[in-house]
């Protein structure tokens, strides 16, 4: 059974309610208005990448997914309204009788993007389309944000495995969210149980330093440990002397010890010494792992050190400095009725400064040089050009209100690592600096 099936297994609760109250008045005041049925474009695009990236990653769309296939308002939900006075009575039998009915195009999850890049177009009425807004940000600002800092560890790594263990540094429900999101970015395995559950992440995890510390000593602990988890386990080898530790750890396991853990001190310094260590006792088989606060730059920085694999928390579930993408979802075409007949009108706002919007229903292609190397993130509204026909980025999600486009998370993951080394070398390169590809408009 693959992720995908594992998420439809579990099943996803009403996300309706996972909305802003403005989107239920428009509802409501463009059903008085006689404007609710207008056929819609909306697109989720952001204006700028966080501060200094070079690139952003598109995740999240699976959820996304789930959230349009669930978005319905039960008995419960509208008899909230109802009490709350939110919106008035027509408008709530309308809401009852909510489903999804549009149609839904997008990058498919996995793949690179760059300011102004419509990750996400969302096609229907007016009111169908609005009431989306708030779940679909939330799920792509939040995963996508994830995914960025999982991609920059992963390129970091360099092929080292990478452990997501952040589920006690944020909100129960992120943390899932945060474990599907580093695996499309890079990571290996997760330490969360909910998230291997529902999407079939490889969980790891063994001990913690309390565990050795509820022992008389720490061979007791170790004993305890190999005796029930056997003697590939990890043993967490600093809650007192490192070099004691490892010395008892092998006497314990053996040389067939799986692996040390290091969780503290100068993890360059402390890597070299143990991997020295472990090969003068017989064991050198053991892998080594550290965890300890790390960052994209703490881990390039270990390059150079004998570690095998990087167990990451707080850095991670944070986006590692940059929580969101700051994606919008902004009104950019609208016809004068739900006639499908009648033409899209361009519509965009027009603000000072930086929050200005490209108005017309858009595709988006990648242009590449003669090496297959991309050159240029390339937008449009107007026909497509010829060179960029096979080039193109969007792929049908939902025809008609039913998803077309599931797939597993190790889809998204292997599309994400080839995404990634198309784009100019430039691109993994951990200094600030401007998106690697220039937008460009046609």
């Amino acid at each position: 059974m693959n992720s995908a099936d594992l998420g439809r297994r579990v099943g996803v609760p009403s996300t309706a309610l996972f909305t802003d109250q403005y989107e239920l008045t428009m509802v409501q005041a463009a059903l008085k208005a006689g404007t609710a049925d207008r056929r819609s474009v909306f697109e989720a695009f952001t204006r700028r990448l966080p501060e200094g990236r070079r690139y952003g990653v598109l995740a999240g769309t699976g959820r996304v997914l789930d959230a349009v296939e669930n978005f319905h308002f039960d008995d419960e939900m509208i008899a909230f309204l109802r009490q709350q006075e939110i919106v008035d009575e027509p408008t709530l039998a309308w809401l009852a009788d909510f489903r999804f009915s549009g149609d839904v195009w997008g990058y498919p999850e996995g793949e690179v993007y760059f300011p102004g890049s419509p990750v996400l177009r969302v096609e229907g009425s007016f009111a169908e389309c609005v009431l989306l807004e708030t779940v679909v940000l939330s799920i792509l600002n939040h995963d996508s944000a994830i995914a960025a800092a999982a991609s920059r560890m992963s390129a970091a790594a360099a092929g080292r495995n990478l452990i997501e263990m952040g589920a006690r540094r944020t909100h129960e429900l992120a943390a899932v969210a945060s474990a599907r999101a580093a695996y499309v970015g890079g990571f290996h395995t997760t330490s969360d149980l909910a998230a291997g559950f529902r999407y079939g992440i490889p969980t790891v995890g063994t001990s913690a330093h309390a565990f050795t510390l509820l022992h008389d000593t720490e061979r007791d602990a170790f004993r305890a440990q190999v005796e029930s988890l056997g003697r590939g386990t990890t043993l967490l080898v600093d809650t007192y002397d490192v070099a004691e530790a490892v010395r008892t750890a092998v006497e314990v396991a053996g040389p067939e010890l799986g692996a040390v853990r290091i969780d503290s001190g100068d993890l360059l310094l402390v890597a070299h010494r143990v991997r020295q260590q472990l090969d003068e006792l017989g064991a050198t088989e053991t892998k080594i792992v550290v965890t300890s606060d790390l960052d994209e730059y703490a881990i390039a920085s270990l390059a150079a050190a004998p570690v095998d694999a990087y167990g990451v928390g707080t850095q991670l579930v944070t986006g590692s400095g940059s929580p969101t993408c700051s994606m919008v979802y902004k009104l950019v075409a609208r016809a004068a009725s739900a006639d499908p007949a009648d033409p899209l009108l361009p519509v965009a706002k027009k603000s000072m400064g930086a929050k200005s919007s490209v108005g017309g229903r858009k595709w988006a292609a990648r242009r590449v040089d003669a090496r297959g190397v991309a050159e240029a993130e390339v937008i449009g509204t107007g026909p497509v050009p010829a060179e960029l026909a096979d080039r193109q980025l969007l792929v049908e999600l939902v025809r008609g209100g039913e998803v077309v486009a599931r797939e597993s998370l190790e889809a998204a993951r292997e599309r994400h690592i080839a995404a990634r080394a198309a784009l100019p070398m430039s691109a993994l390169q951990l200094s600030r600096g401007e998106p690697v590809l220039a937008t460009e408009y046609v």
